[in-house]
């Protein structure tokens, strides 16, 4: 019994082999933590294994429109973190599903007094114009009527291997003479994934106040005609950039929608482009001032964000010409 009550923590994390969901993985294994990850498809998330010890990260399948499953996956756990999210709307993945109702369900099954930590997003808005936004700020809603105490966080645009924003542009400039941009002077605060899995991380610790809303961003607020110039210079690229106004933008969308949607879903992610995505290209996503004033931050929970410069390019340039392996540059 009393090596029972030693035992390390259990921690359910949603989505966990996600972009998002690996780093927090990683985190929290760094910390000693069992780790329980609730994936769809659990033979997808066979290395996460060994960011942790033998035996510390088990997979568990759980869809969340399984309401069963999801009460397994919370089974016994200590902490349940929700890293679960997605960019685009497919098949029977909707926004409305996946983000509020998936939201939902997880609030549902942890019981009462269980921590929670739900990952949400900068422009998360009841009454915004855009399908995620506003499915965002449902689930925010969803888990705070459950779990009051609960830890909301907020990252701006995530950056880091993998990711897909600035990978996204890295293919786009490495394949086109052009790159058509919407939404080009909105700002942005790109916050590195494995500062947002230390923020997560120090939550399952209980070192961050629950029943609050945290804005986590980067060290830098560029907009997304600089962020994009940010890759070509990089990836030394030069395509010209060409800023698209609102309405050129949404013709756009509705045509690269219209060419997905007759490929059956075959159009390359890097082409991809709703008009849901450029409707939240059009505002800004950046820290807002009276969570700076509150320190609800990542600067208030003491951690230090990591500047781009000092990891992007560790993972772009394999989108140079010639890579890692530019012999002049070697010498």
């Amino acid at each position: 019994m009393d090596a029972m009550r030693q035992a390390p923590k259990l921690v359910t994390v949603f989505g966990g082999s996600g972009f998002l969901g690996r780093h927090a993985v990683r985190a929290l294994a760094k910390r000693g933590y069992r780790i329980r990850v609730a994936v769809r498809r659990p033979n997808l998330g066979f290395f996460l294994q060994p960011l942790g010890t033998v035996g510390q990260i088990q997979l568990l399948q759980a869809n969340l429109r399984y309401p069963d499953s999801i009460a397994r996956a919370v089974e016994r756990a200590d902490a349940v973190v929700n890293c679960v999210g997605i960019l685009g709307e497919s098949g029977p993945q909707t926004f409305a599903d996946v983000q509020a109702q998936g939201a939902k369900s997880i609030a549902g099954a942890v019981p009462s007094g269980t921590p929670v930590i739900h990952v949400s997003a900068i422009g998360a808005d009841a009454g915004s114009a855009s399908d995620y936004a506003r499915s965002k700020a449902a689930a925010e809603a969803a888990m705070m009527s459950r779990h009051p105490d609960a830890v909301l966080l907020r990252p701006s645009v995530i950056f880091g291997p993998g990711d897909s924003f600035l990978n996204r542009f890295a293919s786009l400039a490495r394949a086109l003479p052009v790159l058509p941009i919407a939404g080009a002077d909105s700002r942005f605060q790109p916050v590195f994934a494995g500062d947002v899995a230390e923020a997560i991380a120090q939550a399952v610790d209980g070192r961050v106040p629950g029943g609050r809303t945290y804005e986590l961003g980067g060290p830098q607020v560029l907009t997304l005609r600089e962020l994009v110039q940010l890759v070509l210079d990089v990836t030394e690229r030069r395509p010209a950039i060409i800023a698209l106004p609102q309405p050129a933008a949404m013709l756009q969308a509705r045509l690269l929608e219209i060419v997905d949607g007759l490929t059956f879903g075959l159009l390359p992610d890097e082409l991809k482009l709703t008009r849901d995505q450029v409707t939240l290209l059009a505002s800004d996503n950046v820290v807002s001032e009276p969570a700076k004033r509150d320190g609800r931050t990542l600067e208030g929970l003491g951690i230090e964000p990591r500047a781009m410069g000092a990891i992007v390019p560790e993972y772009l340039i394999r989108y140079r010409k010639t890579g890692q392996f530019d012999l002049e540059r070697a010498t």
